[in-house]
This record gives structure tokens, sequence and C-alpha cells, in this order.
């Protein structure tokens, strides 16, 4: 991906990579997302601890509690997003299932404020946001 000038751009500029396998990793993305957030920046999480590409149709995996627990000490509301459609167009790289053009239903789900919550209730936020997209990506 880093050959592609545009990829490579962002991948170089804005992404901050993680890899899931070292705690470490982790640990200094977490990091590097606050400071980030403290800057002011805008932030798109996907918080499925990982992709599997196993089930087809695509079964929404359970999501890592980091980001939540970021929400809740930054106290930054939290917009979930519902990609509903997407993995219909494309499903892996396009080498098994193939890509298709047309539409997607992305939805757009109501704020939900983290300045009440305590660090103790991110497992509760987190539920509860997996629940919101999973009902409406089911739909």
């Amino acid at each position: 991906m880093l050959n592609n000038p545009v990829l490579k751009l962002f991948f170089k500029t804005i992404d901050v990579p993680v890899n899931r396998d070292s705690k470490m990793s982790s640990f200094r993305a977490f990091k590097k997302v606050g400071e980030n957030l403290d800057k002011g920046m805008s932030l798109i999480i996907f918080p499925e601890g990982k992709i599997d590409e196993t089930h087809y149709p695509p079964v929404l995996q359970s999501f890592k509690n980091g980001p939540f627990r970021l929400a809740i000490d930054k106290k930054i509301p939290i917009v979930a997003v519902s990609l509903q459609d997407v993995w219909k167009k494309m499903w892996d790289d396009g080498s098994k299932y193939g890509t298709r053009p047309g539409l997607c239903h992305i939805y757009i789900h109501k704020p939900i404020p983290t300045s009440e919550l305590n660090i103790e209730e991110s497992d509760m936020l987190k539920d509860r946001i997996f629940a919101l997209i999973n009902t409406k990506i089911s739909e």
C-alpha cells in the first residue's frame, strides 16, 4: 500500500498503525491517538479486534475496550457509524468474491455523550455501541 502515492500520504501522515499482536504497539497507538485528540483532531476507529474473513457474509466481531476508555477519559462523545452493506461491494481484496460498483448504506447514529461516565463504565459503553451498530447492520 505504501507504493500507492495517495495511500502512502495517508499512512505516513494521519494513520496511527497498530500491530494487533503486540501489546506495546497497542499502547503506543493509544498514547498517539490521545495526543491527536488533545490537539483537536477528529478520529475514526474500527473497534473490532480483528476482521474475521472466514464468515461470509461477515459477522461483526467483538470490540476492543481501548476506544471507549479513551472517549470516557477525554470526555469526547462517540458518533457510531453503521456500514450496512459495504461488504457486498468488496468483501476481500476482490480475488475471491470480486468487487462491484453500487451504493452503500451508511447510517450515522446520534452522538453518545461520555462526559458523565467513568472508566468503570467503559464495558457498558462498549456493549451499548456494539448493540447499536449490530442492530442497524442486521436490518
